[in-house]
């Protein structure tokens, strides 16, 4: 059995967002805390990129926020986030952007080149979608280590399905694992799970797979800057995001004003 030094993980300063404890951190802060916590091979830590739906979501249903109280560090994903932890933060400590999971993906892999050490591993989505991140990882972080990639079974998992994902994982020595289950099954699965998993850093990271594997167009940069990437993406697929965008925008303004 493999022994491994006490690392200490730095504390990151949180503040309450209607209830979920968004973390004051830049793009830099949080991949050289997700890179600390990787190398440490203690325990398997867990991290969101949270938005509007992830806050709303985690006040509104118990469960749900009791998942989320078991991640190690969830980043202000939404400029409305951003913006609720700024009025609450001195000039000097105010965030001047989002750490968006998506971004925050690519930023990791590509900080990660050179480094054996740190391994990533793609869990979740189809194959196909799979087969594109790492053909794309490839080319662009040549030296960047895609440990492995599993596609779960669609629709109901048969029951030795989780220890098949731990083997998975803990094969390919991984320690950066990106999971693409969808919201909100991702962050479930993780906090269910998280005292059984391999160690390693996990990632509740959603929509990023498609982006990246060029399957779903991304908003464009000023769209993103001023928080309304969401009607972007709501025309874009206004069946499956109009129920999601109007029920949880408008319950994260009524706690946020009724907060306030």
């Amino acid at each position: 059995m493999s022994e491994h030094k006490t690392v200490t993980i730095p504390d990151v300063k949180a503040i309450s967002v209607i209830g979920l404890p968004v973390a004051v951190t830049t793009y830099q802060k949080a991949i050289d805390w997700i890179k600390v916590a990787a190398r440490s091979g203690d325990r398997a830590y867990a991290v969101e990129a949270a938005n509007t739906h992830v806050a709303a979501l985690a006040r509104h249903e118990k469960s749900f926020g009791e998942a989320m109280a078991k991640f190690d560090l969830i980043t202000p994903d939404g400029m409305p986030l951003v913006w609720s932890v700024n009025r609450q933060l001195e000039e000097k400590e105010k965030l001047t952007d989002r750490v968006y999971g998506p971004t925050l993906m690519l930023k990791t892999i590509e900080s990660t080149q050179g480094e054996t050490a740190l391994k990533h591993f793609l869990f979740g989505g189809k194959q196909s979608t799979l087969d594109k991140l790492q053909e794309r990882f490839a080319k662009d972080h040549p030296d960047s280590v895609i440990a492995g990639a599993y596609s779960p079974p669609f629709g109901d998992w048969p029951e030795d399905e989780f220890d098949r994902i731990c083997k998975k994982i803990r094969e390919s020595g991984a320690n950066l694992v990106w999971v693409g289950l969808g919201c909100p099954k991702q962050e479930r699965w993780i906090a269910k799970h998280k005292d059984q998993l391999p160690p390693a850093v996990y990632f509740g990271i959603g929509a990023a797979f498609a982006f990246h594997a060029g399957e779903v167009k991304q908003a464009p940069a000023w769209v993103q800057k001023y928080g309304i990437e969401w009607f972007y993406r709501l025309c874009k697929e206004p069946r499956r995001l109009f129920k999601r965008y109007f029920t949880y925008n408008t319950l994260f303004l009524y706690h946020y004003i009724k907060g306030k």
